[in-house]
């Protein structure tokens, strides 16, 4: 067993290693989702395949290679493998998110020998599928959402399969940035691997190896400490997602958390059936909103790691919105992880208020853009994901206009939208009162107002949250619900489906409109200072106040 300064050191030093691949990868990468909004995460695992260390990107990304390295490990002993080999895979029944996520990975070798795995997972601006972006709403199986990959070898001791590639390029509308995607994939993963490499030799191969063996126990032991200070018992609570593209059925997401003994049950089994559209959440999105929560709300500080997974049990029935089975479609699977989290969060309440926020913007409005820019006749892809409001916290107000909950998603800035796509974004703004009532007030939403300047431009998009508004928590009100506002103020204003895939023309505009959030607390026991300061910057009208506070202005301010 190694000492706990040597193994904390080893633990942050891992940490850079997988940061500074996703730096590398950010750097290096060629489509917006990559540069701006960073929806990529990396990850360095032992020779098992077990976790160790993920950089601080999105950690929804990551629960997969619990899933896809215990395949990997199986499917590549280590006499199969090499140094610079780089497997990928995009299958979303093998421990995958969806088909747009790819995962890159690579074997790290030390004196020969097989010592760990570095890796990478990245949303690309196209795959293939039936609307550029992939992500289209109401898609009803698989095979329509993309070029769906297994385990291959990408690269083989350093060479790049020619056939592979051509493969890939066939398959979709701007070869050269996502193959220049791809790439960025494998930099990152060479960098992993020097570095990794660099680490053992600094330290040594048989304190590396007990170090991580000594990460994943400590890890393990203060989450079973978090669960035991935790009364033991039953908690549960369901959430709903509004439909699934196809139909307007909602979907029930249910959860039954049982804690006891330093351990925790996730039980979603009560959840509805798969839906026919591609709201399903696959198994690796449902275990990554499960560990989310658990680690956020028992222990924020815990190294995350397969350690800490190993006291919580996610049950899933098989063929249900949780875990579905193929062909189910899967492409709006973060409609689902969302509103696992926000149940989970509203069970635990129950026993935590203190550590719950009330509910948030509840999913992740991820938008494509396609067709062919008129400047210059080439195609495009434009994927953007906005973020809404975050619930409100036990002793402060939630964020606005952030995203919540998993992804930590970034802002992509109109600049670069407008300089490298045939759009202009005309507005772009908080949205006043869309942030619930309370003592603490939900978060303010966005508005996105983006108007194509080329013909036949296809817009894919998912979202949720336009029929079920964000929940308040304990007495307070619900945040504002969403909509997708085809050419708003004129006579051809149209309200769009929240998934779906539509074409547009020249000139035709998109209000892109995000929830809010949920408030926490009675609003009546609001600060008049606090609500006096929301009138003051055009977060609350003074209806709002009044109607919701009781907030007179003037008088009040004297």
């Amino acid at each position: 067993m190694t000492d706990l300064v040597t193994m904390q050191v080893i633990r942050y030093g891992l940490e850079q290693v997988a940061d500074e691949m996703g730096n590398t990868l950010v750097r290096t990468g060629r489509s917006t989702i990559i540069t701006e909004i960073k929806d990529i995460s990396c990850v360095v695992t032992d020779a098992a395949g077990q976790t160790v260390a993920q950089a601080h990107h999105n950690p929804s990304l990551l629960a997969g290679f619990e899933i896809t390295m215990k395949e990997l490990v199986a499917a590549y002993p280590p006499e199969s493998l090499s140094p610079g080999d780089v497997i990928i895979t995009n299958d979303p029944y093998r421990g995958g998110q969806h088909i747009m996520d790819l995962y890159a990975i690579a074997p790290a070798f030390h004196d020969g020998r097989l010592v760990g795995f570095v890796g990478n997972i990245t949303h690309h601006s196209d795959l293939g599928g039936v609307a550029a972006g992939g992500v289209a709403g109401g898609i009803r199986e698989i095979y329509l959402e993309g070029l769906r990959l297994p385990m291959v070898k990408l690269y083989k001791a350093g060479r790049e399969d020619a056939e592979i590639v051509g493969i890939i390029a066939n398959q979709i509308r701007v070869p050269e940035k996502t193959l220049g995607d791809i790439r960025a994939q494998v930099a990152s993963l060479m960098v992993g691997t020097e570095r990794l490499d660099r680490m053992f030799r600094r330290y040594g191969e048989a304190t590396m190896r007990q170090a991580c063996a000594d990460l994943l126990d400590y890890s393990e032991r203060r989450m079973r400490l978090g669960l035991a200070g935790i009364a033991a018992g039953t908690y549960e609570a369901e959430d709903w997602i509004d439909d699934d593209g196809v139909t307007d059925r909602p979907i029930r997401i249910h959860v039954k958390l049982r804690i006891g003994d330093g351990k925790a049950v996730v039980d979603l089994t009560g959840s509805d059936p798969q839906a026919e559209g591609n709201t399903n959440s696959t198994l690796a999105n449902t275990h990554a909103a499960a560990y989310y929560v658990m680690i956020a709300v028992v222990d924020p500080g815990i190294p995350p790691n397969s350690g800490c997974y190993r006291p919580i049990e996610v049950l899933t029935r098989p063929g249900s919105i949780v875990n579905p089975l193929p062909p189910g479609a899967v492409a709006a699977r973060t409609n689902a992880s969302q509103k696992i989290v926000e149940a989970m969060l509203r069970a635990l309440s129950v026993a935590l208020p203190e550590r719950v926020t009330a509910g948030s913007h509840g999913q992740i409005a991820t938008c494509g853009f396609g067709g062919r820019d008129p400047r210059t006749g080439a195609p495009f892809v434009y994927t953007d994901i906005q973020g809404g409001g975050s619930g409100a916290r036990p002793f402060r107000d939630g964020r606005d206009g952030q995203d919540s909950h998993l992804p930590r998603f970034m802002n992509t800035p109109v600049e670069v939208l407008e300089r490298q796509f045939p759009v202009r974004i005309e507005r772009y703004e908080f949205i006043p009162d869309s942030g619930g009532a309370g003592r603490y007030r939900g978060g303010l939403s966005l508005r996105r107002d983006v108007r194509v300047l080329a013909d036949r431009v296809s817009f894919a998009r998912y979202g949720d949250r336009h029929t079920f508004a964000p929940q308040g928590l304990f007495g307070g009100l619900p945040g504002a619900r969403g909509a997708y506002v085809l050419n708003p103020g004129t006579p051809g204003e149209k309200r769009l489906a929240s998934k779906g895939l539509d074409t547009l023309n020249a000139g035709d505009l998109v209000s892109i409109r995000l929830p809010g959030a949920g408030g926490y607390g009675d609003p009546r026991q609001r600060e008049p200072a606090a609500i006096a300061a929301d009138v003051l910057d055009g977060k609350v009208s003074r209806e709002s106040a009044l109607r919701d506070y009781g907030w007179h202005g003037e008088e009040d301010d004297a």
